[in-house]
C-alpha cells in the first residue's frame, strides 16, 4: 500500500463516525446510480447565454447526490464570470465529480478493508491508481457492484464448506451461488438467517 493510500485509510478510519452519517448514496452500496448529472441542452456550452449556464449550474446543485467538491466547484462557477461558468460545465464539473468519487472510494475501501472483501478492495485500488474520472465512475457504477459479487460468491462458498450447516441452508446457499449480485448479498445479510431462524 502506498503511504498516500496509507495516510488516506488513516484520515478514513478516524473520521468513520461522521462519514457513516453524511456517505453520499454512492457509497451506501452495490446499487446506488451514478451522481452525474448530464447537461441536457440544444445549445452547446460554448453558445449558452448566461442565464442557461447558470441554470444548467443550478440544475447540478439541485441534485442531492452531488458531492461536496461539486458543490464547491459550482457555487465557484456561479459567483464568477460567465467564462468561469462554461469552464467549470465543460470541465471544472468532470473533474469536482472525480474529487468526490475518490472520496467515495476511499470510504468503499476502508469498509472493504475491515470486512475483508478482497475483490472490492483490488478493484477500488485499481480505480484509484488509474485515477482518471471514468476509471472512478466505471468503479462505482458498476465494478463496485461486480467485485462485491465476487466476494459474496466466496462468502457464500464458505458457508457451503461448513459440513455443520443444515440442510436447508446448505440448499439456500447452492440455489444462490450463481445468482445475481443483488440476491447474493440478500443472501449472506438476511436469507441465511431466515434459513436458520
Amino acid at each position: 500500500m502506498r503511504p498516500s493510500r496509507a495516510a488516506l485509510l488513516v484520515a478514513i478510519t478516524a473520521l468513520t463516525p461522521a462519514l457513516l452519517f453524511t456517505a453520499p448514496a454512492i457509497a451506501s452500496g452495490p446499487t446506488a446510480t451514478s451522481t452525474t448529472v448530464t447537461v441536457t441542452s440544444d445549445i452547446p456550452v460554448d453558445e449558452m447565454s448566461e442565464d442557461d449556464l447558470r441554470i444548467a449550474i443550478l440544475r447540478i446543485l439541485a441534485d442531492e447526490d452531488s458531492g461536496r467538491g461539486v458543490v464547491r466547484e459550482a457555487n465557484k462557477a456561479l459567483n464568477g464570470t460567465v467564462e468561469q461558468m462554461r469552464t467549470f460545465l465543460k470541465t471544472g464539473y468532470r473533474l469536482a465529480q472525480a474529487e468526490d468519487d475518490s472520496v467515495a472510494i476511499a470510504r468503499i475501501l476502508f469498509l472493504a478493508t475491515k470486512n475483508g472483501d478482497k475483490a472490492v478492495i483490488r478493484e477500488a485500488n485499481k480505480a484509484l491508481d488509474d485515477h482518471s474520472p471514468e476509471a472512478l465512475r466505471a468503479f462505482l457504477e458498476t465494478g463496485y457492484r461486480l467485485a462485491q459479487a465476487e466476494d459474496d460468491r466466496v462468502a457464500v462458498a464458505r458457508i457451503l464448506a461448513d459440513p455443520t450447516i443444515s440442510d436447508a441452508l446448505r440448499a439456500a446457499a447452492e440455489a444462490v451461488i450463481d445468482g445475481t449480485p443483488e440476491e447474493l448479498r440478500y443472501f449472506l445479510e438476511v436469507g441465511q438467517y431466515e434459513v436458520n431462524g
